[in-house]
Protein backbone atom coordinates (compact mmCIF):
# COMPACT_ATOMS: atom_id res chain seq x y z
CA UNK A 1 0.00 0.00 0.00
CA UNK A 2 0.65 3.73 -0.38
CA UNK A 3 0.23 7.38 0.83
CA UNK A 4 1.88 10.01 -0.70
CA UNK A 5 -0.36 12.85 1.21
CA UNK A 6 0.21 12.65 5.08
CA UNK A 7 0.93 15.46 7.68
CA UNK A 8 2.83 16.06 10.49
CA UNK A 9 3.32 18.54 13.41
CA UNK A 10 5.87 20.14 11.14
CA UNK A 11 2.35 21.48 9.50
CA UNK A 12 -1.30 20.85 10.84
CA UNK A 13 -0.95 17.03 11.68
CA UNK A 14 -0.83 15.93 14.65
CA UNK A 15 1.83 13.20 14.90
CA UNK A 16 5.43 13.18 14.96
CA UNK A 17 6.84 11.96 11.79
CA UNK A 18 7.72 8.68 13.90
CA UNK A 19 4.48 7.77 15.02
CA UNK A 20 3.09 8.56 11.68
CA UNK A 21 5.44 5.97 9.93
CA UNK A 22 5.17 3.96 12.48
CA UNK A 23 1.07 3.77 12.66
CA UNK A 24 1.43 3.43 8.59
CA UNK A 25 3.74 0.48 8.79
CA UNK A 26 1.51 -1.23 11.15
CA UNK A 27 -1.38 -0.87 8.86
CA UNK A 28 0.87 -2.90 6.36
CA UNK A 29 2.18 0.74 4.07
CA UNK A 30 5.32 -0.23 1.87
CA UNK A 31 5.40 3.62 0.86
CA UNK A 32 4.43 6.92 2.65
CA UNK A 33 5.23 10.25 1.57
CA UNK A 34 5.25 12.55 4.43
CA UNK A 35 4.23 16.15 2.65
CA UNK A 36 3.94 19.06 5.01
CA UNK A 37 2.54 22.55 3.80
CA UNK A 38 4.52 24.75 2.61
CA UNK A 39 5.37 28.21 1.16
CA UNK A 40 8.56 30.37 0.50
CA UNK A 41 9.25 30.45 4.04
CA UNK A 42 9.66 26.59 5.09
CA UNK A 43 10.63 24.24 1.84
CA UNK A 44 13.97 23.95 2.28
CA UNK A 45 13.52 23.39 6.13
CA UNK A 46 10.70 20.61 5.67
CA UNK A 47 12.75 18.50 3.38
CA UNK A 48 16.06 18.57 5.35
CA UNK A 49 13.85 18.28 8.70
CA UNK A 50 12.80 14.81 7.07
CA UNK A 51 16.16 13.64 5.93
CA UNK A 52 16.74 12.13 9.14
CA UNK A 53 13.47 10.14 9.65
CA UNK A 54 14.22 7.33 6.43
CA UNK A 55 16.23 5.10 8.58
CA UNK A 56 13.75 5.34 10.76
CA UNK A 57 11.33 4.36 8.09
CA UNK A 58 13.59 1.42 6.77
CA UNK A 59 13.46 0.43 10.37
CA UNK A 60 9.51 -0.26 10.06
CA UNK A 61 10.03 -1.47 6.57
CA UNK A 62 8.45 1.43 5.12
CA UNK A 63 9.90 3.28 1.97
CA UNK A 64 9.71 7.05 3.01
CA UNK A 65 8.86 9.66 0.07
CA UNK A 66 10.06 13.00 1.57
CA UNK A 67 8.03 15.95 0.36
CA UNK A 68 5.69 18.66 0.36
CA UNK A 69 2.67 20.03 -0.38
CA UNK A 70 3.15 23.70 -1.78
CA UNK A 71 -0.08 25.31 -0.45
CA UNK A 72 -2.00 28.68 -0.93
CA UNK A 73 0.88 30.11 -2.89
CA UNK A 74 0.41 32.46 -5.75
CA UNK A 75 0.52 29.77 -8.98
CA UNK A 76 3.81 32.08 -10.29
CA UNK A 77 5.25 30.73 -7.61
CA UNK A 78 4.49 26.83 -8.03
CA UNK A 79 7.36 25.90 -10.35
CA UNK A 80 10.32 27.81 -8.73
CA UNK A 81 9.11 26.25 -5.13
CA UNK A 82 8.76 22.99 -6.65
CA UNK A 83 12.52 22.87 -8.19
CA UNK A 84 13.61 24.49 -4.98
CA UNK A 85 12.17 21.02 -2.96
CA UNK A 86 13.99 19.16 -5.86
CA UNK A 87 17.06 20.52 -5.30
CA UNK A 88 17.14 20.30 -2.00
CA UNK A 89 16.51 16.23 -2.15
CA UNK A 90 12.63 15.61 -1.74
CA UNK A 91 11.33 13.00 -3.34
CA UNK A 92 7.16 14.18 -4.05
CA UNK A 93 6.30 17.14 -4.62
CA UNK A 94 2.57 17.82 -4.00
CA UNK A 95 0.64 21.14 -4.71
CA UNK A 96 -2.73 22.07 -2.87
CA UNK A 97 -5.02 22.09 -5.71
CA UNK A 98 -8.07 24.43 -6.93
CA UNK A 99 -10.59 22.47 -3.78
CA UNK A 100 -14.13 23.36 -3.03
CA UNK A 101 -13.57 23.81 0.52
CA UNK A 102 -11.38 27.08 0.44
CA UNK A 103 -9.94 29.95 -1.66
CA UNK A 104 -7.24 28.57 -3.39
CA UNK A 105 -5.64 31.36 -5.87
CA UNK A 106 -7.37 30.70 -9.85
CA UNK A 107 -5.15 29.17 -11.90
CA UNK A 108 -2.98 27.18 -9.71
CA UNK A 109 -3.95 23.96 -10.92
CA UNK A 110 -3.09 24.72 -14.19
CA UNK A 111 0.14 26.21 -12.95
CA UNK A 112 0.93 22.82 -11.19
CA UNK A 113 -0.34 20.15 -14.18
CA UNK A 114 1.97 22.37 -16.08
CA UNK A 115 4.82 21.83 -13.77
CA UNK A 116 7.46 18.57 -14.44
CA UNK A 117 8.70 18.83 -11.14
CA UNK A 118 5.41 18.22 -9.71
CA UNK A 119 3.89 15.13 -8.74
CA UNK A 120 0.54 15.51 -7.58
CA UNK A 121 -2.36 17.67 -7.77
CA UNK A 122 -4.07 17.32 -4.49
CA UNK A 123 -7.86 17.33 -4.04
CA UNK A 124 -8.35 19.83 -7.27
CA UNK A 125 -11.71 20.67 -7.15
CA UNK A 126 -13.68 21.06 -10.58
CA UNK A 127 -10.26 20.70 -12.53
CA UNK A 128 -10.76 20.97 -15.94
CA UNK A 129 -10.34 19.42 -19.02
CA UNK A 130 -7.42 21.80 -20.53
CA UNK A 131 -6.09 21.34 -16.97
CA UNK A 132 -6.06 17.65 -17.05
CA UNK A 133 -4.64 17.27 -20.46
CA UNK A 134 -1.95 19.17 -18.80
CA UNK A 135 -1.30 16.68 -15.81
CA UNK A 136 -1.42 13.93 -18.55
CA UNK A 137 1.50 15.78 -20.29
CA UNK A 138 3.19 16.44 -17.53
CA UNK A 139 2.75 12.68 -15.79
CA UNK A 140 0.90 14.92 -12.95
CA UNK A 141 -1.45 12.51 -11.15
CA UNK A 142 -4.42 13.60 -10.10
CA UNK A 143 -5.60 13.17 -6.30
CA UNK A 144 -8.52 11.20 -5.29
CA UNK A 145 -8.62 12.09 -2.04
CA UNK A 146 -10.43 10.16 1.75
CA UNK A 147 -10.77 14.05 3.39
CA UNK A 148 -14.00 15.12 4.31
CA UNK A 149 -15.01 18.44 2.39
CA UNK A 150 -12.34 17.67 -0.21
CA UNK A 151 -13.67 14.48 -1.61
CA UNK A 152 -16.92 16.10 -2.61
CA UNK A 153 -15.46 16.20 -6.26
CA UNK A 154 -13.94 13.06 -6.12
CA UNK A 155 -16.33 11.62 -8.87
CA UNK A 156 -15.89 14.69 -10.98
CA UNK A 157 -12.31 14.19 -10.90
CA UNK A 158 -12.48 10.69 -12.02
CA UNK A 159 -14.52 11.79 -15.14
CA UNK A 160 -12.19 14.39 -16.09
CA UNK A 161 -9.00 12.17 -15.60
CA UNK A 162 -10.49 9.28 -17.06
CA UNK A 163 -11.63 10.97 -20.06
CA UNK A 164 -8.41 12.64 -20.27
CA UNK A 165 -6.46 9.24 -19.33
CA UNK A 166 -4.61 11.22 -16.47
CA UNK A 167 -2.77 9.42 -13.76
CA UNK A 168 -4.41 9.03 -10.58
CA UNK A 169 -3.49 8.03 -6.77
CA UNK A 170 -6.00 7.58 -3.74
CA UNK A 171 -4.55 9.22 -0.93
CA UNK A 172 -5.69 10.04 2.68
CA UNK A 173 -4.38 13.76 3.63
CA UNK A 174 -3.91 12.14 6.83
CA UNK A 175 -3.63 14.57 9.77
CA UNK A 176 -4.54 12.78 12.67
CA UNK A 177 -4.30 9.23 13.64
CA UNK A 178 -7.95 7.83 12.38
CA UNK A 179 -7.08 9.48 8.89
CA UNK A 180 -4.71 6.31 7.84
CA UNK A 181 -6.59 3.90 6.09
CA UNK A 182 -6.54 0.18 5.70
CA UNK A 183 -7.08 -1.42 2.31
CA UNK A 184 -10.68 -2.25 2.60
CA UNK A 185 -11.01 1.48 3.48
CA UNK A 186 -9.02 2.42 0.22
CA UNK A 187 -10.87 0.72 -1.87
CA UNK A 188 -14.48 2.05 -1.30
CA UNK A 189 -12.53 5.88 -1.61
CA UNK A 190 -11.85 4.75 -4.93
CA UNK A 191 -14.89 2.75 -5.56
CA UNK A 192 -17.27 5.37 -3.94
CA UNK A 193 -15.54 7.78 -6.16
CA UNK A 194 -16.99 6.54 -9.35
CA UNK A 195 -13.90 3.94 -10.64
CA UNK A 196 -14.33 0.30 -11.63
CA UNK A 197 -12.92 -2.37 -9.62
CA UNK A 198 -10.19 -3.15 -12.05
CA UNK A 199 -9.69 0.76 -12.30
CA UNK A 200 -9.51 0.83 -8.67
CA UNK A 201 -7.42 -2.12 -8.44
CA UNK A 202 -4.67 -0.78 -10.62
CA UNK A 203 -4.57 3.05 -9.32
CA UNK A 204 -4.34 1.62 -5.73
CA UNK A 205 -1.57 -0.47 -7.16
CA UNK A 206 0.61 2.61 -7.86
CA UNK A 207 2.34 0.80 -10.73
CA UNK A 208 1.60 3.34 -13.03
CA UNK A 209 3.19 6.35 -11.13
CA UNK A 210 6.46 7.35 -12.48
CA UNK A 211 7.63 8.62 -9.09
CA UNK A 212 7.81 5.05 -7.60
Amino acid sequence: MYDFHTHTIFSDGELLPAELIHRAAVLGYQTLGITDHADRSNITSLVRALEPMRETARTYGIRLLVGVEITHVPPGEIALLAREARDNGADIVIVHGETTMEPVAPGTNAAACACPDVDILAHPGFISFADARLARDNQVALEITARGGHNRTNGHVVCVAREEQCLMAVNSDTHAPSDLMNMPERMQVARGAGLTEMESTSILSGKNLPFL
